[in-house]
């Protein structure tokens, strides 16, 4: 007997960052994604409807924000963990969402392994807490280190306006034929800015463009 997947539901209003989580999630067979919303009390609704396992939401969404959505789950769908998916590093939210019951925050910056990993150690009966935020906790970094940040733009490729839109509508899940339908442009020019932009970032899958538009916070790009 196949063992049981665990039921997801996501929630943020971004559309692009709802395509690219699913995508990363349904790559992985012992997860199954049950509902999307795109706004928090079409979260609640289906939460209740659905009785998901694990609620994947954004902190900051039209109509309820992700905390108040997780009070509601915690009261409504007791058996509902939740995992915080969100750009927010200020520690007040980390304590609001664990004070009402969230079990999980990932950055958006970090999203890829770390939420399946939040995912799988959440179903566990775990936390999980993203590694930026456990590493900020355990102290400065030495200061005599060169900064993080500042070492990745200094080697950061440039990638053109038109390679940054088909990179995002890539993960958005749009088809080569559809972008070039959206941009105007032809099919092969389309496959030579991915290619170009995947050449320059060193990329060999869509799942990895999935990671850099949503660490990037390129949301709204499309």
């Amino acid at each position: 007997m196949a063992a049981k997947k665990l039921r997801v539901l996501l929630a943020d209003d971004h559309p692009v960052v709802l395509a690219g989580v699913k995508a990363l999630l349904l790559g992985d067979p012992a997860i199954e994604v049950v509902g999307e919303a795109r706004d928090g009390r079409a979260a609640v609704r289906l939460a209740r409807a659905l009785a998901p396992d694990i609620a994947v939401l954004d902190l900051s969404m039209p109509g309820l924000a992700g905390i108040d959505v997780a009070k509601h789950l915690r009261r409504d769908c007791p058996d509902c963990k939740v995992v915080a998916l969100t750009v927010h590093e200020d520690g007040a939210y980390l304590r609001q969402l664990f004070e009402v019951g969230g079990v999980g925050y990932v950055l958006k910056r970090s999203v890829g392994e770390d939420l399946l990993r939040a995912v799988h150690a959440v179903a566990e009966g775990g936390s999980y807490l993203d590694p930026a935020l456990r590493a900020r906790a355990a102290g400065p970094a030495d200061p005599a280190a060169p900064a993080a940040e500042g070492g990745s733009a200094l080697s950061e490729p440039e990638l053109s306006d038109r390679e940054i839109k088909v990179l995002c509508l890539t993960a958005a899940g749009y088809s080569n034929k559809t972008i070039a339908g959206r941009l105007g442009i032809a099919i092969k020019t389309v496959e030579t800015y991915k290619t170009r932009a995947m050449g320059k970032l060193g990329f060999h899958s869509r799942v990895e463009i999935v990671r850099y538009v949503l660490g990037k916070g390129w949301f709204d790009h499309e």
